[in-house]
C-alpha cells in the first residue's frame, strides 16, 4: 500500500487511546491524522501523556469538530452509550473500530438490559460485525464496522471457544476467576482507583453482575450451537497497571482429559501470529505478554475428577484493547494481520 491509512482515534484521553497511539505511531502502514477528547480539547497529546511527548501529533480537539471526511479509519474508544450516535454521523466510507461495548450485543434487548438505555443506532448493530480476530477472522475482513471484545471476553473466548465447539466440555457449567489490572476500569478520578484503595490487596468487583458477562454468554452460546448459556463470572482487582489473567474451571465431557483440551486448543492455534498454547505444565502469567498483543494459555487437570482448569493471560490495553483493535484494522484495510503488532512482551 502506497499511500498511508489516515486515522483518528476518538477517546485519545483514555488508556486505550493512548496506547493506540503508541501502537499506531510505529506502524508502517498508518498516519494519525485526528485526535480527539472534549475535556482536553485545544491540548498538545503530550500535555495529557508526555511519554508521547516525542511524536509529531496533532493537538487534541473536541469530537464535534473533527474532520471525518479525509480519513480511512476511526478508531472509537470512547465511553459505553457515546460511540453509537457519534458513528451514526460519520461518512459511510469511513471504517471504524470501536473499542466501546456499544455494537458487541446483538440482541438490542440484552444490551438495554445491561446498560440502561435503549440501542440508539439499530441500523448499525445490524452491520457490526464482532471482532474477536481468531475466531471471526473471515467477517472482520469484509466488515465496515467492527465491535471489539471487552478485555475480560477476549482471554475468556480464545481460552473456551474451541473446546466449547468441539463438545469436549459441558457448556452449562463454567466457572470463570478472572483478574485485571486497574487500568482496565479506565483513566478517571475515583476514591476504590487511588493507590492507598488499590495497593497491597486484591478484591471483586461487579459480583455476578459485570457487563462482560452477557458477552461471554452470547458467543458461548453460537459456539454451542446457539443454546441458552450461563456463566459464573467474578472479576478482581489487582495492584499493577496493565496485565489479565482469566482461570476457567469446566467439567469435562466423557473421554475428555486435560490433555486432550491442551491438544484441540493447540490444534485450533496452530500457526496463529498471537496465540501461544504453552508446553505441559507451563502456567501462563501476565509478565510473559505484558505490552505486546500476544496469549498465552495452558489447560491443567483438576483434582475434582472430571474437571480441568483453563487458563489464559493477555495485557488488557493491547490483546484485550488497542492491539486487538490495530489487528482488526489490517484485515479491514487489506494489510498483513501482524503489521504494526510486532512488539515482544516487555520483560522484566
Amino acid at each position: 500500500m502506497a499511500d498511508k491509512l489516515k486515522i483518528g482515534v476518538l477517546g485519545a484521553s483514555g488508556y486505550t487511546g493512548a496506547d493506540l497511539v503508541r501502537l499506531l505511531a510505529t506502524h508502517p502502514n498508518a498516519e494519525i491524522r485526528v485526535l480527539t477528547a472534549n475535556q482536553q480539547a485545544g491540548q498538545p497529546m503530550r500535555a495529557v501523556y508526555p511519554h508521547l511527548g516525542g511524536l509529531d501529533l496533532p493537538d487534541l480537539v473536541k469530537w464535534e469538530d473533527a474532520d471525518w471526511s479525509g480519513l480511512d479509519v476511526a478508531f472509537c474508544g470512547l465511553p459505553h452509550g457515546t460511540t453509537q450516535e457519534i458513528v451514526a454521523q460519520m461518512p459511510d466510507h469511513l471504517k471504524v473500530v470501536d473499542l466501546s461495548a456499544d455494537f458487541r450485543l446483538r440482541d438490542p434487548d440484552v444490551y438495554a438490559e445491561w446498560y440502561g438505555h435503549e440501542h440508539r443506532a439499530l441500523q448499525l448493530q445490524e452491520q457490526a460485525v464482532y471482532g474477536l480476530t481468531e475466531l471471526n477472522r473471515d467477517a472482520v475482513t469484509g466488515a465496515r464496522l467492527v465491535a471489539c471484545p471487552g478485555c475480560y471476553p477476549t482471554a475468556v473466548l480464545l481460552a473456551l471457544v474451541p473446546i466449547v465447539q468441539a463438545g469436549q466440555v459441558d457448556a452449562g457449567d463454567l466457572v470463570i476467576d478472572a483478574k485485571s489490572g486497574v487500568t482496565g476500569a479506565g483513566r478517571k478520578v475515583a476514591q476504590q482507583l487511588l493507590f492507598a484503595e488499590v495497593g497491597e490487596g486484591i478484591h471483586p468487583y461487579g459480583v455476578a453482575k459485570h457487563r462482560h458477562a452477557p458477552e461471554m454468554e452470547q458467543e458461548i452460546g453460537l459456539a454451542a450451537g446457539g443454546r441458552p448459556v450461563h456463566v459464573s463470572f467474578t472479576p478482581h482487582l489487582m495492584p499493577m497497571n496493565r496485565g489479565e489473567l482469566v482461570s476457567c474451571y469446566v467439567r469435562l465431557s466423557d473421554g475428555e482429559t486435560a490433555d486432550s483440551l491442551r491438544a484441540r486448543l493447540a490444534e485450533r492455534y496452530a500457526g496463529e501470529p498471537f496465540v501461544r498454547v504453552l508446553e505441559p505444565g507451563e502456567s501462563p502469567a501476565t509478565r510473559n505478554v505484558r505490552g505486546s498483543n500476544y496469549a498465552v494459555m495452558n489447560v491443567f487437570a483438576d483434582r475434582i475428577p472430571g474437571r480441568a482448569i483453563v487458563i489464559c493471560a493477555i495485557d488488557n490495553l493491547v490483546k484485550g484493547s488497542s492491539g486487538q483493535a490495530i489487528q482488526n484494522m489490517n484485515l479491514m484495510t487489506g494489510l498483513p494481520e501482524t503489521t504494526g503488532l510486532g512488539q515482544q512482551p516487555l520483560f522484566p
